[in-house]
């Protein structure tokens, strides 16, 4: 496999949390939406887990050395 590949298996771990976390505060802290937590916390965790691949393979080359890096 490619180092992207690993990269991003690494990346959508942290990403999924995030996005997840993110997700379940808004939906807890808003009032309006605190009345169908019981809808919008699994459309939560299934939005997450959709969007994380496509962020993670997106971030993945951003985050290794460049090649001027690597000698020094």
């Amino acid at each position: 496999m490619k180092t992207r590949t690993y990269m991003a298996g690494t990346l959508s771990l942290m990403i999924n949390a995030v996005l997840f976390g993110v997700g379940t505060i808004a939906v807890l802290s808003i009032p309006a939406l605190t009345a169908y937590a019981t809808i919008l916390i699994p459309a939560v965790i299934i939005t997450s887990l959709v969007i994380t691949p496509f962020i993670a393979w997106k971030m993945a080359p951003h985050l290794r050395l460049t090649p001027s890096l690597r000698d020094a």
